[in-house]
């Protein structure tokens, strides 16, 4: 990185960004499409499935350029080949990031160990499939149980839930995260402990939520008949800590490696997506895969100027350090794709949620901002009022999928699609009502949209892919490590501490805490008390 001119870029945009606001009526969007006929072909892009237009930005070309500068000088295009190169780019825990290596399947440089591993996936999802790999009674796998926290869930998750059409017949699929039980109970109540098999997903088999989880199911099956030289049936693993699942009883056969250069946030891709394969089958898990590695190649081969992530990445830049943008709301005009606002908010904030640079200095500036949304129309009866008219500046990811599924009604489906270009043509536009009116909206609020093809595997995989690697491109401009999580691991290890004081009489004995913890521990153990008096 070349700070001078990083700095210097930096004053630049300032200044661009000043000059923008009074220059075009206080960014005037539409006063950008009158001044530049060709902001169409120069502001969308086409791969594959996926058109993506940028047309509806607060940018005009002075800044535009600045921001594609910014990119050269903070090293993007190194940086790209770094991480592609397997270069340890994770400096905080010396680690390489590889997740695009698990979709890398027809190279020279294809790693073995992902082979293997897809076969054995391969192997075991026919194996269920086709009745060879049994419960404890000899029984068919009827229902698998994902058991997960953070991107051992949300990612297969979100998949399974966006891919329900290409589900397999047989077997049901679900998804257990939360350390509350009543996660679990719920997810169990009308399920048969022997047609049951229930997924480990942990790196490091050590995660607290999961381990509580698998334990409580191990003692539900038990609960429900199984017998305990049986349990083992029952189980499956994926870990880099093969030793700690055998010791909890999974058979060998049963354990799924993860490996440290791929981050639980980008690991759908590996064995995390063994729940995905036995979902929707092998062959679409594998399209899936293919469709991420045609974003990979978008993402290390186009110019920055034609390159989506990279794009992506200048905007939030652009509006978070100069419109003072603290969220973006992404909104998927699709049902199936109701939970990518979720899987998207670990993504993102746990990548970009840092302050000190990759150097270890303070972070000058802001990074990360909040990620959140829902599926439209949804939203529109909700949120949209402040998107349309309130004080807040909150730049908007519309994605909508052109061609419904089969069986799919397609005047309805005509119906959404006009609703999602309809909004974002409303929030530019905004209407002529005197301003002191309360039907008044301002207009000029920025917009991308993404549109798909359609919602098959191939294309998610893009989807996804492209998403990742907008993340990656921010942490470069920000200078911080998108792929370590330490706020995440001093809050865990604080909760252990806390842990430790319920199986304590009375208040803390020390005064580590503050006063507003220790009076919260007193209260939650005299109503716990109360409550096992009262049994």
């Amino acid at each position: 990185m070349d700070n001078k001119k990083v700095a210097n870029i930096r004053e630049s945009l300032f200044k661009a960004h000043q000059k923008f606001a009074t220059s075009t009526s206080k960014t005037n969007i539409e006063e950008l499409f009158a001044a530049d006929p060709e902001r169409i072909s120069s502001h969308t892009i086409d791969i594959h499935q996926i058109h993506f237009d940028y047309s509806k930005a607060l940018l005009n070309a002075e800044s535009r350029e600045l921001l594609f500068e910014l990119c050269k000088a903070c090293g993007i295009e190194d940086a790209i080949k770094s991480m592609f190169a397997g270069e340890k780019i994770n400096t905080s825990e010396n680690r390489s990031v590889l997740h695009t290596a698990l979709r890398d399947l027809h190279s020279r440089e294809s790693k073995p160990e992902v082979l293997d591993t897809l076969n054995k996936i391969e192997n075991f999802v026919s194996s269920v499939r086709e009745g060879r790999r049994t419960s404890s009674d000899n029984k068919k796998i009827e229902t698998v149980v994902n058991i997960g926290i953070g991107g051992s869930d949300l990612g297969p998750a979100l998949v399974v839930d966006a891919l329900n059409q290409f589900h397999e017949k047989d077997i049901d699929v679900r998804f257990v995260s939360n350390l509350d039980p009543s996660h679990l109970k719920r997810t169990l109540q009308l399920v048969d402990p022997q047609t049951t098999l229930f997924i480990i997903a942990s790196k490091s088999f050590s995660t607290l939520e999961t381990l509580a989880n698998a334990n409580a199911a191990k003692t539900w099956l038990l609960e429900k008949g199984i017998k305990s030289v049986s349990v083992s049936k029952h189980f499956a693993a994926i870990t880099n800590n093969p030793g700690f699942a055998s010791d909890f009883g999974v058979e060998g056969d049963c354990i799924f490696p993860m490996w440290d250069w791929v981050g639980g946030r980008f690991s759908l891709w590996s064995a995390i997506g063994l729940p995905i394969a036995l979902a929707v089958g092998y062959k679409n898990f594998l399209d899936l895969l293919c469709g991420a590695h045609a974003a990979d190649m978008h993402f290390y081969e186009a110019p920055l100027d034609k390159n989506i992530p990279v794009i992506m990445a200048i905007l939030t830049y652009w509006y978070r350090e100069y419109f003072q943008a603290g969220s973006t709301a992404v909104i998927p005009y699709s049902q199936d794709l109701a939970l990518f606002p979720s899987y998207l908010q670990q993504l993102s904030m746990e990548s970009l949620g840092k302050s000190v640079t990759r150097d270890g200095e303070e972070v000058k500036g802001k990074t990360g901002d909040v990620i959140w949304g829902s599926s439209g129309t949804n939203g529109q009866h909700s949120y949209f009022q402040l998107l349309h008219q309130g004080t807040e500046f909150i730049p908007i990811e519309f994605i909508a999928v052109v061609n419904p599924a089969p069986g799919i009604d397609t005047d309805q489906h005509s119906k959404l699609l006009a609703n999602c270009i309809g909004q974002s043509f409303a929030l530019i536009r905004g209407n002529n009502q005197n301003k002191n009116s309360s039907r008044h909206s301002p207009g000029s609020r920025p917009s991308n949209t993404l549109l798909l093809y359609q919602l098959d595997p191939f294309s998610l995989g893009s989807l996804l892919a492209l998403y990742e690697h907008k993340i990656f491109a921010l942490s470069v401009l920000w200078d911080v490590n998108a792929f370590d999580q330490w706020g995440v691991e001093f809050g865990k290890e604080t909760a252990k501490e806390i842990y430790k004081e319920f199986e304590k009489e009375g208040g803390p004995e020390t005064d580590e805490y503050d006063q507003s913890t220790q009076e919260l521990l007193k209260i939650i153990k005299k109503w716990s008390s109360k409550k096992k008096n009262e049994a």
